[in-house]
């Protein structure tokens, strides 16, 4: 059997291609296309593709001489379509946790956990003294990790409405996770009035925070 026929038989070839750069982590063009029958100008075609869609690197290697020549690997992104316990793997962590040492040791992960959270929002507000400035920038923080933020004006202040939890599997099993959050907010916002609307863990669509601009300002 041809090497390759296996994987011919099973994987489109974007599959393919991925499947190719995760066993061999860099490949030129030219060891990529021994894995095909099909043209360079398709292979080339694909995984042009799959760098747009932000799944594959192209690096550019320069030589003392002639033309530089290209290799390719997968990104972070390209690594995550292969299976992983990145979901799973933390909520058995605590659960195994819970069991051996019971539900304090828990609460005591989670609270140091908020506490770190708590400290990153201090580092990146503690000059920002704007009411809208500091939402804005808590809304930012909480986008780039992967929260999907939506930030609404209203009469008496802000809605922040997350679209995705990227802790959902957690906080559903330990409901301590929703409180330490909304104890997070307090104290960024110690002179508004923070309320919880809405939880992703309730089966809500979003989770959806409220809050109140401080008198005054």
């Amino acid at each position: 059997m041809k090497k390759g026929d296996v994987m011919n038989k099973r994987h489109t070839t974007k599959q393919k291609l991925l499947h190719i750069l995760k066993k061999d982590k860099e490949c030129s063009m030219t060891r990529v296309m021994s894995f095909f029958d099909i043209s360079e100008i398709a292979v080339r075609k694909h995984l042009h593709e799959l760098e747009q869609q932000g799944f594959v690197r192209k690096n550019t290697i320069k030589q003392k001489m002639g033309r530089p020549y290209y290799t390719y690997e997968l990104t972070r992104k390209g690594h995550a379509t292969f299976p992983n316990q990145y979901e799973k793997l933390p909520l058995e962590l605590l659960q195994d946790l819970e069991e051996v040492h019971g539900q304090e040791a828990v609460n005591a992960v989670l609270k140091k956990r908020m506490e770190r959270e708590k400290a990153y929002f201090d580092s990146k507000l503690e000059l920002i003294e704007s009411f809208d400035q500091k939402v804005s920038e808590v809304a930012k923080i909480q986008d780039e990790k992967g929260y999907m933020v939506e930030v609404h004006k209203t009469e008496e202040g802000y809605e922040i409405i997350n679209f995705n939890c990227p802790i959902a599997n957690i906080a559903s099993a330990y409901g301590q996770v929703c409180n330490n959050e909304k104890e997070v907010f307090n104290e960024l916002f110690p002179t508004s009035e923070v309320k919880a609307e809405s939880y992703i863990t309730n089966g809500h669509n979003y989770c959806k925070w409220t809050l109140k601009k401080p008198k005054g300002r």
